[in-house]
């Protein structure tokens, strides 16, 4: 199967760092989603329940906001979103032009720690990419 945009192997591969990466971390989920806001793939915890096609399609949206936001102050692009809540929080970063990792975790992880792993997972899926 191929989505157009990865292959069933780097679909594969991709799930694979995910999981090493972010849900082996303590991440409740992370989601890879295009810019159109379509759900590439979705890993998690085994716990959580998330509807992560809306959740993609919003997301995608917020990003898109933000990053007309960003080129309205002369930035070229904000490459990374974060949403802090009381027990929970999301994570949004940009693998290419063309796709988005965004991570759910609660309290128990901390930012800095996070952002160290979703560097990682995105060097290696860019690397996959190619």
């Amino acid at each position: 199967m191929n989505y157009g945009i990865v292959s069933q192997d780097q679909l594969e591969k991709i799930d694979a760092i995910l999981e090493e990466k972010l849900v082996k971390l303590g991440v409740d989920c992370a989601i890879v989603i295009d810019m159109a806001g379509n759900t590439i793939t979705a890993k998690d915890n085994g716990t959580s329940n998330y509807d992560v096609y809306s959740f993609a399609a919003l997301a995608a949206g917020n990003f898109a906001t933000v990053d007309a936001m960003a080129k309205l102050i002369g930035e070229q692009e904000f490459s990374l979103l974060f949403n802090k809540g009381q027990d929970s929080s999301i994570h949004f970063s940009r693998i290419n032009d063309e796709l988005l990792l965004i991570s759910l975790f609660g309290r128990d992880i901390s930012l800095g720690f996070l952002r160290l792993n979703v560097v990682d997972a995105i060097d290696q899926i860019r690397a996959l990419l190619v």
